[in-house]
């Protein structure tokens, strides 16, 4: 055989090699070709070809491979068992930019499914490697770096510390201050994904001055970079006081509320829930951000939305009523009651309600003001209802039962509480009655108009146990009248008095 056809031999066998990976990776990237290509043992023969002398070979089986892992755990799984890791680790350090940014989506890819699989991407050396691929020229592998290192922090604390054990912070920090939108985009990412853990892990990432570069892009006209932006920001800010005032001090009010209006669902998503991480910690902190106008852009901003995207909102203005009356006040002065019981009306989820509901009952525990405004919002009969709703989730029914045990003990507002009279259970029952015997003693006009709507009468059909709190309510009410009208309004009181006509014997 001559050196001609030798080498016309080898070409075959390269461009068979090309068209292999190719025909594999563009399969790979339809969902319905996954299990074929698995059940043909594809995994097996990729592997060799991560060793190709060919570089184009080498990164196109490495674009298949991680296209599979990406599929399914199971793939992923087959990945790890191939022994194919170290192999991509070993040519991260070796091999051009575009096998790089193949290799790293690889174990961007692994790690992904699960806390064990990403464990296997920490456990074959691949973080000390992807830190190296952030200090790269190439925006590109410094991206495919950042979402890897991102994918493995995001599952638990231990991992999430294994990437900053590995020095990637301060390199993420840098990344976010960089050109290239992507880039900024997946480094805040991955800084939210370490963040969220702990304080401890939160602080590393301020402590490398990610607040200051993050809040500069708040307001980006890039929507996905203001979403993993206000994520990064909020996680950071749920940890602790301290950490809060941090997110505060770097002056992101008021523009922040600016992004409540943003026109992606997201944006508007996440700075809500950076308010409320904000709001929860302390009074001080909610204050700043009543005096920012923070209130009524969120109270806006429940109106604006449905659903889950409404949630942060709902539990922000919760967080701001429950730290004391005057901040409570704030939320009803924006009409914050309102939007609250439009949402609990609303919205069909259970945990939506839940959220609606306990933030109503912070409102209303603190004084007869601040339950009045809540009650005359027709919201107690709904609690009740969906206290005693057969099918509601226990966390509803517990939710809405604190609620209404909160306003009721505050409200003296008598016209709000009279429906629940005739529906509420004895474990609801006595509160109602409770405050119907604080209030009737010292109001005539409200006892003629308890006469009157019925109350009085519904009071008397109420079977109390001797010496119970609610028999000593009834009680006092029933004091508040002349005997004979209380008797006029007992059951089977229009009995006796029929019998009374029956017997009576006119004078002749």
């Amino acid at each position: 055989m001559s050196n001609r056809q030798i080498l016309q031999v080898f070409e075959q066998y390269q461009k068979s090699r090309t068209a292999f990976v190719q025909t594999v990776a563009e399969l790979a990237s339809r969902p319905q070709n996954i299990e074929t290509l698995q059940n043909a043992g594809v995994m097996s023969l990729l592997r060799p070809l991560l060793l190709d002398i060919v570089p184009t070979i080498q990164q196109t089986s490495a674009l298949a491979l991680g296209r599979l892992a990406n599929y399914n755990d199971d793939l992923a799984e087959a990945v790890v068992k191939g022994d194919i890791l170290p192999q991509l680790v070993y040519s991260l350090a070796e091999q051009n930019r575009f096998y790089k940014k193949a290799a790293a989506f690889v174990l961007r890819a692994v790690a992904k499914h699960s806390p064990q699989l990403a464990q296997s991407v920490v456990d074959c050396g691949a973080l000390d490697a992807l830190v190296i691929c952030l200090e790269e020229f190439d925006p590109g592998v410094k991206e495919a770096a950042a979402w890897a290192l991102g994918y493995v922090a995001r599952h638990n604390a231990e991992l999430a510390q294994a990437v900053v054990d590995a020095g990637a912070v301060p390199l993420l920090v840098l990344c976010i201050q960089e050109p290239e939108l992507a880039l900024k985009r997946i480094s805040a990412s991955a800084l939210s994904d370490i963040c969220k853990h702990s304080p401890e892990l939160a602080q590393t990432v301020v402590d490398a001055g990610a607040i200051a570069h993050l809040a500069q892009m708040i307001l980006n006209p890039d929507a996905k970079l203001k979403r993993q932006v206000f994520s990064a920001l909020s996680q950071i800010a749920k940890h602790s006081v301290d950490l809060a005032e941090m997110v505060v001090e770097a002056e992101i009010f008021p523009a922040v509320l600016t992004c409540l209006k943003d026109p992606d669902e997201y944006v508007r998503k996440n700075v809500a829930t950076l308010i409320r991480e904000i709001v929860k910690h302390t009074p001080e902190l909610a204050q700043l951000v009543v005096n920012a106008g923070g209130v009524a852009a969120v109270v806006d901003y429940v109106g604006d939305c449905k659903g889950n995207v409404r949630l942060p909102g709902v539990m922000m203005l919760g967080y701001v009523a429950a730290h004391s009356e005057n901040l409570a006040m704030a939320v009803i002065v924006s009409k914050g009651v309102v939007q609250l019981a439009v949402t609990f009306a609303e919205e069909p989820e259970d945990h939506i309600q839940a959220a609606a509901a306990w933030a109503l009952g912070q409102i209303g525990r603190h004084t007869p003001e601040h339950a009045k405004a809540v009650a005359a919002s027709n919201i107690l009969p709904k609690l009740l209802a969906s206290y005693l709703r057969a099918d509601a989730s226990e966390d509803l029914q517990t939710k809405a039962k604190k609620a209404l045990k909160n306003i009721l003990q505050k409200c003296v507002h008598l016209p709000a509480l009279e429906p629940l009279l005739h529906d509420a259970p004895p474990n609801i029952l006595k509160h109602v009655v409770g405050q119907f015997s604080k209030v009737l003693p010292h109001d005539s006009k409200a006892r003629r108009l308890f006469v009157t709507s019925g109350g009085l009468k519904k009071i008397q059909e109420i079977k109390a146990e001797p010496g119970s709190a609610l028999h000593e309510y009834i009680n006092t009410i029933n004091n508040c009248y002349p005997e004979e009208i209380v008797r006029y309004y007992s059951p089977g009181y229009s009995d006796q008095l029929l019998q009374r006509v029956e017997e009576f014997q006119p004078v002749q």
